[in-house]
């Protein structure tokens, strides 16, 4: 990556990258800088209801620092890609504070599929990565390109810790539920009840809407 690309520093997206960040750094033989200031009482934008509110936060959530990007081509590291309102709101505040190019790195796989074990992710077509390859990802949140982890790499990553490890679920990258019992039928109910229109639809008069409509 190093070598073919003219990449000048490599900064993490706060909190989470920081570790994947600085041994990305290490790896590629770059300087690794802290580019920016993070607000601690803005939440987790990703599980925000709505586009817009989730694109305000990221900026009241973040603050680049101009003397890091200022002229520089920059590799950013974040934890993972969802639907990629953050990673594009990301970019363009590192243009905005002159960043001449912009690399964008996921220490995760892409996430191209649902998940059903409990976190409340997004419908599939709110997916960035979802029917996108790299480089349409890329031009979707405005990157110069983006790198994805390889999913063979997490998982002997995760075995380097525990070697007894011989599976564990990465249906959201792969699409292979571990349970054996995800059905199209349930996966389509899913999807009608996690998409943002479906979340914003005003109940019909006597209608009753229950909590798992907003989960």
């Amino acid at each position: 990556m190093g070598d073919s690309m003219d990449i000048d520093v490599v900064i993490p997206v706060p909190d989470t990258s920081r570790a994947a960040a600085l041994q990305l750094s290490h790896e590629l033989g770059l300087p690794y800088r802290e580019g920016f200031n993070k607000n601690r009482y803005v939440g987790r934008t990703f599980i925000m209801p709505g586009q817009e509110m989730r694109r305000k936060n990221v900026r009241r959530k973040l603050n680049a620092m101009p003397t890091e990007f200022k002229g520089l081509n920059v590799l950013l590291v974040d934890d993972s890609i969802v639907r990629g309102t953050t990673s594009q709101e990301i970019i363009q505040m590192a243009r905005d504070v002159g960043a001449r190019k912009v690399y964008f790195a996921s220490a995760a796989p892409a996430i191209r599929f649902r998940n059903v074990y409990g976190i409340d992710m997004p419908s599939i077509e709110e997916l960035v990565a979802s029917g996108r390859s790299d480089d349409d990802v890329a031009g979707a949140i405005g990157a110069d390109m983006v790198f994805f982890q390889e999913l063979d790499d997490l998982i002997a990553s995760c075995r380097a810790f525990n070697p007894r490890i011989a599976a564990f679920d990465t249906s959201v990258f792969d699409g292979k539920y571990v349970t054996g019992d995800v059905t199209p039928e349930y996966l389509h109910k899913l999807e009608m009840r996690r998409s943002d229109a479906s979340k914003q639809k005003k109940p019909a008069d006597g209608e009753v809407i229950g909590l798992h409509n907003y989960k």
